[in-house]
């Protein structure tokens, strides 16, 4: 009997229904079948014991299990026959399975075998959140989440894939027709069903994994330099009484302002210590020296450290405990001590500084307290992104990190709030799993973990464009959980509001000529003047010979498109070989010329003229920004429209001891604001003080 237990094999697309009684499985079944145009498979069990009922007023036992499981199994061979691409099973034999175990406790070995074997492309478990309705057959009204949440077990369990669908009949059958034609694209591209779950859970569109696919093998297009930003050419200069100015006028208008630091800080420290691990996976101390292994290895990092670690924020503390754990340490020699020092911090059972996050680490050494990035970051936003006394302090951060920062904002920030004077309101929100992105080996095929899924690696800073774009605020300062120093905090603010002065000027006199055209009060000269201030103030030039042949009203539409757009304005600080992008006036689409912040990775390094453009940079990005997201109606803009989609990243990672490649997003300050009205403005050095290495933290800057 088990061979009419037999699925028929096909290249037809099989969708199971999947769920409890009354969860619109039929429904979903004939609608779908109509809407593709082919057959739906019934479900055998309803008229058999309904047949059963109106002969002997009988209802199902475990005993009718087979003969069901039979009947629904030789239906579902037949319409398979008469199928076109499509074939919708109203139910299956899992369903039957589930029933049988549940109602019955028992499951026939036969059956079982049959449900489990029996392959589907896709099943749709329905949800209960549709009303129940009674019929002759149907018996379990009150029970139905806890039956409902078998069912998704069972799924789980045999390990089949599934799409869970809530809402009305019409808002099911619109997601199930998009999900079905986004898994014939997926199958067309060699995903399997399981692989189409993965992605859709994800909540990553297959639009982008098809596009990244054809990024790895086609690579990213390089950007075409014309000539580097620099004073007078696209980078303003100004003085010290002219910053103060800006300050100023930026004090006096930000009373009415919503103000919020936003602060990307998702990152672990895995970079800060890679010399050291790399040091501790190589020496071994009974065989050679630490100045043995620095001469044998050129390791010049390892030897700052080692003459300057007792400078260091958190060397009492690791010294403590290390007088806790080895009885004899003063004993031992310099080199077993240093040794040890350095095992120790990097340790998962004690401090473990590598896999914690930035922004948690010991950075500064003060008399009585050593001092996070956190509780630093709580006062520059106090100093300078307040207004009434309160002030909006944003962290991105790791879901996983979350706890960590929480624990050190309430420890530190009732204090910092008593000795500014200041409310300070912290918010998170984390990168969505949705702009992860798919990572590939050297022949640009999907990379699985252990498990057998895709491997999908997170895409850049550039993904933060999306908690950006969910900000509400006036004007948004923008700055890295490391760039941070242990004194001047007066001077940092006042640069950091001279730009904040600068955007709201700027801002101004576009939202004036924005409402002038909404209120068709622009004349012949003032479309001059607005030309003229687009081009010496924004860096935006109109195309004047197509232009001047424009209509009047077409001027009004190129001029207000061209205005009606995000605002930064970034400080740059002048180029001392700092790794990191730079200002730069580069040539996109259609040849229109414009101020982007580009990183080496973006230019075409085999081109001579490229490289010697590249090479005659003389600032640097220190992420140092102020923005303004909202436009002169006060609605936010969507940043995400605003994107150069074409500015991304291919990385070279290692994963399980191979190599893969990963996609990074076009970065939060390059590709991700290409389109942005943007200002570039010398800012002095002493405003960039990041911490990239450990060792960056006994610079003068960071230390009293």
């Amino acid at each position: 009997m088990e061979e009419n237990l037999k699925q028929h094999q096909t290249d037809i697309i099989k969708i199971a229904m999947f769920g409890p009684e009354s969860t619109g499985k039929t429904t979903l079944s004939i609608q779908l079948a109509d809407h593709y145009q082919t057959e739906w498979v019934p479900e055998f069990a309803r008229d058999y014991l309904q047949e059963k009922w109106d002969n002997s007023q009988s209802i199902c036992d475990v005993d009718d299990m087979m003969p069901i499981a039979y009947g629904q199994t030789k239906l579902e061979n037949e319409k398979l026959k008469r199928a076109n691409k499509f074939l919708f099973c109203d139910t299956n034999l899992m369903v039957t399975k589930v029933f049988s175990e549940v109602y019955y406790n028992y499951c026939d070995p036969l059956l079982d075998k049959a449900a489990k074997k029996h392959q589907y492309d896709l099943f749709f478990l329905t949800d209960i959140d549709v009303p129940w309705e009674k019929d002759d057959l149907r018996d379990s009204p009150d029970n139905r989440k806890s039956v409902f949440e078998v069912f998704k077990a069972s799924l789980i369990k045999n390990k089949k894939p599934f799409i869970t669908l809530s809402g009305d009949k019409t808002s099911r059958l619109k997601l199930a027709v998009s999900i079905i034609d986004s898994l014939v694209i997926a199958k067309d591209i060699g995903f399997s069903a399981t692989d189409f779950v993965q992605i859709y859970e994800h909540g990553i569109a297959l639009s982008e994994v098809q596009k990244q696919l054809a990024i790895f093998k086609s690579g990213v297009p390089k950007i075409r330099l014309t000539a580097p930003a620099t004073v007078d050419n696209g980078l303003l200069k100004l003085t010290e009484s002219e910053f103060q100015q800006k300050a100023n006028f930026f004090d006096t208008n930000k009373a009415s302002l919503k103000l919020l630091k936003f602060v990307p800080a998702s990152g672990a420290a895995s970079r800060m210590f890679k010399f050291l691990n790399s040091f501790l996976n190589q020496f071994d101390p009974s065989s050679e020296s630490i100045n043995a292994y620095v001469n044998r290895t050129r390791d010049t990092d390892l030897a700052i450290f080692i003459v300057g670690m007792d400078k260091l924020p958190f060397f009492d503390e690791v010294d403590k405990k290390l007088r806790e754990i080895y009885q004899d340490f003063d004993e031992l020699s310099r080199d077993y001590k240093n040794y040890y020092f350095i095992k120790l911090i990097l340790d998962k059972e004690y401090f473990d500084f590598a896999n914690k996050p930035k922004g948690v680490l010991p950075f500064h050494a003060y008399q009585t307290t050593v001092a996070s990035p956190i509780e630093e970051q709580l006062y520059e936003c106090g100093h300078y992104a307040a207004t009434k006394n309160k002030s909006t302090l944003h962290f991105t951060v790791s879901d996983t990190h979350r706890e960590q920062f929480q624990e050190i904002v309430n420890k530190v920030k009732p204090e910092v709030e008593a000795k500014l004077n200041t409310k300070i309101e912290v918010e998170y929100s984390y990168q969505k799993p949705s702009t992860d992105t798919i990572a590939v080996d050297e022949n640009n095929n999907p990379v699985r973990d252990g498990s057998g899924k895709l491997l999908f690696r997170p895409g850049g800073h550039g993904a933060l464009i999306e908690n950006l774009n969910q900000l509400d605020a006036d004007v948004i300062f923008i700055k890295n959980i490391d760039n941070i120093i242990i004194h001047k905090k007066e001077i940092i603010a006042l640069y950091k509001k001279a730009l904040a002065g600068i955007l709201l000027e700027l801002q101004q006199k576009v939202f004036a000529y924005l409402r002038a055209i909404d209120a068709d009060e622009v004349t012949e000269t003032m479309i001059s003047e607005i030309k003229g201030f687009l081009s010496s103030d924004l860096n935006v030039t109109i195309q004047s010979n197509d232009f001047e042949m424009y209509t009047f009203e077409n001027k009004i539409k190129v001029l207000k498109k061209a205005l009606n757009r995000p605002i930064r304005v970034c400080g740059m600080v002048k180029n001392e070989g700092e790794p990191g992008g730079g200002p730069f006036w580069i040539k996109g689409d259609n040849d229109v010329t414009s101020l982007q912040i580009v990183e080496s990775s973006q230019v075409d390094l085999e081109s001579k003229k490229q490289v010697k453009i590249l090479a005659s940079a003389t600032h640097f990005n220190p992420v140092d920004l102020v923005c303004a997201t909202l436009n002169y109606k006060q609605e936010r803009f969507d940043l995400t429209k605003y994107v150069d989609p074409e500015a991304g990243f291919i990385v070279h990672k290692s994963f399980l001891g191979n190599n893969i490649k990963s996609y990074e997003l076009p970065g939060l300050w390059n590709g991700a604001m290409a389109d942005w009205l943007t200002v570039f403005v010398e800012v002095p050095l002493v405003t960039f003080n990041p911490v990239k290495t450990v060792n960056d933290l006994l610079k003068s800057a960071h230390q009293l």
